[in-house]
């Protein structure tokens, strides 16, 4: 019994030792990356980082491109078609159709465009842009605007009432390195 608790133990060491390394091989294993043309292209007409747009994927769908959430985003970047329409709208929309959302080449191009888009509304913030991106514009403001009310500047993610919105911010942060680092070869260096 003790040399199979010591063979365990040895086992959990060994896994928290990967865990904290993260060597290429276990990066890329909790992080996969698919679509790597598509992001290249579109992260290279936004002005965005490949392993950014990458990382809002794998945290959005995990490279699933029927993904849908219960508020009806859609796809590998879970873009909602009210914003796949405005950004149609707008004066430089992204190539593709809006309605065609669901086709992982349009949704990675709406879905950069979005990112890029509300980078520049929060002075290039990514964080910022980031919870705008989770959360909705509309929160972002309401939160800016509260905490100019009591004299503060609003950090995000720390000062993010929404649990998941924080959540959100923090593991796009901190895979962004991760697909940096693991996949560099493969996504085009940082805009």
């Amino acid at each position: 019994m003790l040399v199979f608790l010591l063979i365990i133990a040895a086992l959990v060491a060994v896994g928290l030792s990967i865990h904290q390394s993260k060597p290429s091989w276990y990066a890329r294993w909790l992080h996969p990356l698919e679509y790597d043309a598509a992001i290249n292209r579109d992260a290279r007409r936004n002005g965005l980082d490949p392993a950014l747009v990458a990382s809002v994927i794998w945290r959005e769908s995990d490279f699933d491109p029927n993904a849908e959430s219960p508020k009806g985003a859609v796809g590998l970047m879970q873009v909602l078609p009210s914003t796949a329409r405005f950004i149609a709208s707008q004066g430089d929309p992204p190539p593709g159709n809006a309605r065609d959302i669901r086709d992982p080449e349009v949704n990675i191009s709406y879905g950069s465009w979005y990112l890029r888009y509300l980078i520049d509304m929060h002075d290039g913030s990514v964080p910022a842009a980031l919870a705008a991106y989770n959360a909705g514009p509309d929160n972002m403001r309401k939160w800016r605007a509260s905490a100019v009310a009591k004299g503060t500047e609003l950090r995000v993610p720390e000062d993010i009432p929404f649990d998941e919105t924080r959540k959100y911010v923090t593991d796009v942060l901190a895979a962004w390195p991760i697909y940096r680092e693991a996949y560099g070869e493969r996504l085009g260096p940082a805009a």
